[in-house]
């Protein structure tokens, strides 16, 4: 038998890989809004639930960000002011993705920010140690 698999990390490389794929399509000429709206809001929302799922908190299966981050905040968990106005991305989860709302403009670029934002966040939920190190690699020698 094998070990059930690490949901937190399985998560979060969930959501990188749709990071990935927002980041990749971000320059693309003719993507619509609403497919790199889709993977951002995807990977915001799965780092989002590897963050709860490293407490043990359970989830609902649910696109609504605003519900995960206050589940988050009930957690104990202190999600980034940064990630300020991510409900955005919120009907582009379903709705944009299956044409039921028409696209609004969306800062592309905002969209991708937080993808990374709750990625790293969640990282650093998940393996605070990680964190730090990834924080003293990236700071200046004096």
């Amino acid at each position: 038998m094998s070990d059930p698999p690490d949901l937190p990390r399985l998560l979060l490389g969930l959501a990188r890989d749709d990071e990935f794929a927002a980041r990749s399509l971000l320059p693309v000429a003719g993507v619509a809004d609403a497919i790199l709206g889709f993977h951002s809001q995807q990977a915001v929302e799965k780092a989002l639930k590897a963050a709860l799922a490293s407490r043990e908190v359970e989830f609902p299966y649910t696109h609504d960000l605003d519900g995960l981050i206050e589940l988050c905040r009930a957690n104990g968990l202190d999600v980034p002011a940064t990630l300020d106005g991510v409900e955005n991305l919120a009907p582009y989860g379903v709705h944009m993705r299956y044409g039921a709302l028409h696209a609004s403009s969306l800062d592309r670029d905002q969209a991708l920010d937080w993808a990374v934002t709750a990625i790293g966040w969640a990282q650093g939920v998940i393996d605070p140690a990680d964190e730090q190190a990834v924080q003293a690699d990236s700071e200046p020698e004096i």
